[in-house]
């Protein structure tokens, strides 16, 4: 009796760690994407992509590196791992929605704008130089009157940008060349820019 007995101990502790080490490994099961952001591309569409939602924003902003939220380059490639969101704990998803609570509605409201430039960038460049030049000078003096000096709490210089664009260089041509790059890859053209200050009275 005391052999059966022993058998029967064995087998069901065999059962319970069998099935213990495919639970472990069912939960461990996680798969991160390699996305490139495309002209038109904010964190927030693309979480919605992955999600269904904007949950993901700080989550890809954080494993990526991305100090400010509101600015990535078409081309750069972003590391996304939906399942992340899915298996955190409730208390840990609230943590990361609440930043996009921080971010000014007007760039919400800004994306259909953006949408439509992607297909109109390249011919606008190669086509239109002077209308795109004058266009950056109107935005230019709305801005700051011209000025490479200008000031205005955090937005410095001639298109008013922020300080953490200009990453400490506020030289003329670090701040043409920072414009250049912001209005590119949030509207695709000057022209696009300036329509857009038009209908909102900022860029």
């Amino acid at each position: 009796m005391k052999s059966l007995k022993t058998l029967l101990y064995s087998a069901a502790l065999t059962t319970v760690a069998t099935t213990g080490l495919l639970f472990i490994n069912q939960s461990q099961a996680s798969a991160a994407t390699t996305y490139t952001v495309a002209s038109g591309d904010t964190l927030s569409t693309i979480a919605q992509k992955f999600n269904g939602s904007t949950e993901l924003v700080n989550q890809i902003a954080t494993t990526n590196n991305i100090a400010d939220i509101n600015m990535i380059f078409v081309g750069e490639q972003l590391t996304i791992d939906a399942d992340q969101v899915a298996t955190t704990p409730a208390p840990v998803v609230t943590q990361q929605v609440a930043a996009p609570v921080q971010t000014p509605a007007p760039v919400v409201q800004a994306q259909p704008a953006v949408q439509a430039a992607p297909v109109q960038q390249a011919p606008v460049a190669a086509q239109t130089t002077t209308t795109t030049s004058s266009s950056k000078e109107w935005i230019a003096q709305k801005e700051s009157g011209g000025s490479y000096s200008a000031r205005n709490g955090q937005l410095i210089g001639r298109y008013q940008l922020s300080a953490s664009y200009l990453n400490g260089d506020y030289s003329a041509a670090n701040q043409d060349r920072v414009a250049d790059q912001y209005v590119t890859s949030r509207y695709g053209s000057w022209d696009a820019a300036k329509s857009f200050w038009l209908s909102n009275g900022w860029y």
